[in-house]
């Protein structure tokens, strides 16, 4: 990793947002997140990309039409997803619907390739969780093949085989840029490293520097695989506002109803202030000024040799106008400011 390297990157998961209080509709909400992705082009981020749920106050459904969408309203930032459930898509569609994207986009679609840590859409598409490895590992083999291959001949036990298969539009040759999440599992590393495609780390909580065994064991099966160094990318949450008190503040009021939510459905610890102090300060949470979000980038970017690093800046009925100045500041103020960090680190070194 580099200073020049390293790209900085927003995700969206589609969620309502409000505007002086009343909430937005979702129709309102997807209109506004083409107009963030084009506000996130013009203060000079790299890349915008959006999530895949089903869940009550996420509108981020139709992914691939979403960035055909934003892709019309931009000229040069790369568009992607935050996480592609691929285990309830299929590939075929996949390929067809994200080799149109890139066609649209003049060549900037990529994706990220997730298992699900959320699972609403193998009840909604008619999928068994117990099938939940053998989904991914099929689904993706295809999927990698259909980029990699002019025609496929190919079958399995998750869907009908494909014969001597050529797909339109095709791809770029070698396919689109195509990253596995990762959200702990060292299997999901291996996996990774064995296709040769890039490592994203989804780190949501505790300290991200537990992630650097991670971070070895891909590089180490990478070359064992034979395969070039790949890029190693972080996801997490945040905010950034003009002041540390007041970014403290206002995700807390949002991201705490979230949290507590969460806790419930999972059987996790309920958040408090103390616990959310924490990960302010060490863990994965990226809230504050933008002199403090940079540092905390900087530091992780060190510690784990990430390539990318994408703040994921909505979060449920978050007003609109934190969200666009959360937009504003990382991309004018942040992104500058790790660069110089890194630069100055890697000049003193």
């Amino acid at each position: 990793m580099t200073a020049r390297a390293l790209e900085l990157g927003l995700d969206s998961f589609g969620e309502v947002a409000t505007d002086r209080g009343r909430v937005l509709s979702d129709a309102e909400t997807v209109r506004l997140i083409v107009e963030e992705a084009r506000l996130a082009e013009s203060v000079g981020i790299n890349v915008f990309s959006v999530g895949e749920h089903y869940r009550e106050g996420h509108n981020d459904t139709a992914t691939p039409v979403l960035l055909a969408a934003i892709a019309t309203a931009t000229e040069r930032i790369r568009l992607g997803t935050s996480v592609t459930v691929l285990s309830t898509n299929d590939p075929v569609r996949l390929y067809h619907e994200f080799s149109t994207l890139d066609a649209v986009s003049n060549g900037r679609a990529q994706l990220v390739l997730g298992r699900a840590s959320v699972t609403e859409s193998f009840t909604l598409f008619g999928y068994d969780l117990a099938d939940y490895e053998r989904l991914f590992e099929e689904k993706l083999d295809l999927f990698m093949r259909l980029q990699r291959e002019e025609a496929v001949t190919w079958s399995g036990t998750v869907r009908a085989p494909l014969v001597e298969q050529r797909l339109r539009p095709r791809m770029r040759p070698g396919g689109i840029p195509t990253w596995i999440g990762v959200g702990g599992n060292p299997n999901s590393v291996l996996r990774a490293a064995g296709y040769g495609l890039p490592l994203m780390l989804a780190i949501i909580g505790g300290r991200p520097q537990r992630f650097a065994g991670h971070v070895d064991l891909y590089h180490r099966a990478l070359e064992q695989s034979g395969h070039p160094a790949q890029p190693v990318g972080q996801h997490s949450l945040g905010l950034v506002a003009d002041t540390d008190e007041e970014a403290i503040e206002t995700w807390w009021q949002y991201w705490e109803p979230v949290m507590t939510a969460f806790a419930n459905e999972r059987g996790f610890y309920k958040p408090n202030r103390e616990r959310y102090q924490a990960e302010i300060d060490h863990g994965a949470l990226f809230v504050g000024s933008p002199e403090t979000v940079a540092h905390k980038i900087a530091t992780v970017a060190r510690d784990l040799r990430l390539s990318r690093f994408d703040l994921k800046y909505d979060i449920m009925h978050l007003p609109r106008e934190a969200r666009a100045r959360s937009i504003e500041l990382f991309g004018r103020e942040v992104a500058p400011r790790v660069r110089e960090l890194l630069t100055k680190e890697l000049t003193n070194g």
